[in-house]
């Protein structure tokens, strides 16, 4: 079993920047994708940001640019440096891993607020 949890949410002034850190721990050698999603109140959770165990990135067109995610293996860690923060950006952010073809873990999520 795969334990993942999120932190570096917050509230941030259009502009901003925040950091986010999703710590993985448990049974992770099987996992062989990370990612980062978020949920806007009333919409679909839809993929930010992820990152592939051999080091390919993908990211959704409307963070590319601004957001930028990395890992640090030896930390388990993965990151999600966002800048130029916009309001449509707010949401609850999720970071995502999979093993296999289809399973996932998640953990609880942290809050993103961008005011305007």
């Amino acid at each position: 079993q795969v334990q993942l949890a999120e932190s570096g949410g917050g509230l941030v002034q259009a502009g901003g920047s925040l950091r986010l850190s999703c710590v993985a721990s448990g049974s992770i050698d099987g996992i062989n994708f990370m990612g980062w999603y978020r949920q806007a109140p009333g919409k679909q959770r839809e993929l930010v940001a992820g990152i592939f165990r051999l080091g390919n990135i993908n990211y959704a067109d409307s963070v590319k640019g601004r957001f930028t995610i990395s890992r640090d293996n030896a930390k388990n860690t993965v990151y999600l440096q966002m800048d130029s923060l916009k309001p449509e950006d707010t949401a609850v952010y999720y970071c995502g891993s999979r093993e296999g073809f289809v399973r996932w873990n998640w953990g609880p999520g942290t809050q993103v607020t961008v005011s305007s």
